[in-house]
């Protein structure tokens, strides 16, 4: 009743008023600030029950707002703080903003299709990328995935258990059931000296379907001097997809290559690049040096090991074997045997269960050896046995002298003119000849250079 009577008469408030009235509180800047911010939702409602007009730049209506001010200040009721939190949700929920509609469930004025982005059709692919996937589609199926497994003896139980080793990748070769891959890839199963026909592996092949199936992986035969191995899986012929090989005698730096395998246990995982590199001696797991490797950037990791390197046209141009990183994964230098190394040492491993390997069955000095004799080119010969076809023909090996000293043996600098700089120089050489070729060995003897023809024999894998 103060509140209107004040308000309503525009009389100024008599001393008497004054005197019965309790002092003014003090308040905070925090309590100020509630107490404003609850007062905001019940102004136009106290200015209705005071029937104070809305705000006019007359002087009239400013002193109405003066009257409003000192009424609400000196009779506005205290309030909580939880109070004003509950004031602003009611107010926000009596008048929402325009962007509140689109959270509201239910809401009829929004539309699945109001709050879903435009679709595009994915359109064809690419005449590259289509390539690309139908030379996947088409050699997937030529490529297993190898698990190596050792057998070992059961404790208090009859027979053996297999134990999971590593795992790599591998090719059909044929449909005979014959699998090739590194000789690392099973080098665990292999290091126990494996007779021919033992399971030293599990071998998943890809059907048709899209389903794995399960075989054991028999020995057939292994070079570990290529890092090449053979498997034999009994499986139906109708899932064996053998691979496509091309000899790769017009290889060029530059021209696209496809890697496939089971990086990591991923089955069936494709990296595209180039060939990066020829020729390259490519240091392999087994430990030994093997020369012609195809240097490729396409992505090869651990578990890539034993299977193809495609060209553009889908024809098996390598067997990834390696790869040069200081992490242990692809740092974009990978290498591949060359297919026609693979072509010369599969079919006999099939067939002999080794490789017949052509050589002057004489022993080739170290190259640690050779330099500490001073010698820094060429094939230092160091011993000829008395029986084989190069003491016959003439060839002399290293020797001590009559006061003790070293007498250097013939050194080998070429064959049939391809220069030949250390031992592992003279074995590539010599991997591209069989045995009972006739070859001119050019040699140093002394301070002379001569020629000496060589019949090559069949020396030990």
């Amino acid at each position: 009743m103060l509140l209107q009577a004040v308000a309503a008469s525009h009389q100024p408030a008599q001393p008497h008023d004054i005197l019965l009235r309790a002092p003014p509180k003090r308040f905070g800047r925090r309590r100020i600030f509630l107490d404003g911010a609850s007062s905001i939702g019940r102004c136009n409602r106290w200015k209705r029950s005071l029937g104070i007009d809305d705000y006019s730049p007359s002087s009239e209506s400013g002193d109405r707002d003066d009257d409003l001010d000192e009424a609400v200040r000196n009779n506005l009721p205290s309030i909580t703080r939880r109070r004003v939190l509950a004031s602003l949700a009611v107010c926000v929920s009596l008048r929402p903003s325009r962007y509140l509609s689109a959270l509201a469930l239910g809401d009829p004025s929004v539309t699945i299709e109001d709050v879903s982005p435009t679709v595009y059709p994915s359109g064809p692919l690419f005449p590259s990328e289509e390539r690309i996937a139908k030379l996947f589609e088409k050699n997937t199926y030529s490529v297993v995935n190898i698990f190596d497994v050792t057998l070992r003896p059961q404790l208090n139980v009859t027979g053996v258990v297999e134990v999971p080793e590593g795992n790599g990748s591998g090719i059909v070769w044929d449909g005979e059931g014959h699998i090739v891959t590194n000789y690392h890839v099973v080098g665990n199963a292999l290091s126990r000296s494996p007779s021919i026909g033992q399971v030293v592996a599990r071998v998943n092949i890809l059907t048709s379907e899209g389903v794995q199936k399960d075989f054991e992986g028999k020995l057939v035969g292994a070079d570990r001097a290529k890092d090449l191995a053979v498997l034999k899986v009994e499986a139906p012929s109708d899932i064996l997809k053998p691979i496509n090989l091309v000899e790769p005698s017009d290889l060029k730096v530059g021209q696209q290559c496809l890697a496939i395998g089971n990086p990591f246990g991923f089955d069936h995982t494709l990296t595209v690049g180039v060939i990066s590199g020829l020729n390259r001696e490519i240091f392999s797991q087994t430990g030994v040096t093997i020369g012609g490797g195809i240097q490729t950037d396409a992505a090869i990791n651990p578990g890539n090991s034993g299977g193809p390197l495609l060209d553009s046209k889908g024809k098996m141009i390598g067997i990834n074997t390696a790869i040069f990183t200081q992490t242990g994964t692809s740092a974009g230098v990978g290498f591949a045997i060359p297919s026609s190394t693979v072509l010369r040492i599969v079919p006999q491993l099939i067939q002999f269960g080794k490789v017949v390997r052509a050589g002057l069955n004489v022993e080739i000095a170290s190259d640690l050896i050779a330099n500490q004799l001073n010698v820094r080119n060429g094939a230092l010969v160091l011993q000829v046995p008395g029986s084989s076809l190069a003491a016959k023909a003439g060839l002399l090996p290293t020797s001590r002298g009559f006061a003790g000293n070293i007498v250097l043996g013939d050194v080998i600098v070429a064959i049939d003119g391809k220069p030949v700089r250390s031992k592992a120089g003279l074995t590539r050489v010599l991997d591209d000849y069989g045995v009972g070729d006739k070859i001119l060995a050019r040699i140093q003897r002394g301070g002379e250079t001569l020629e000496l023809p060589l019949i090559l024999e069949e020396t030990s894998s």
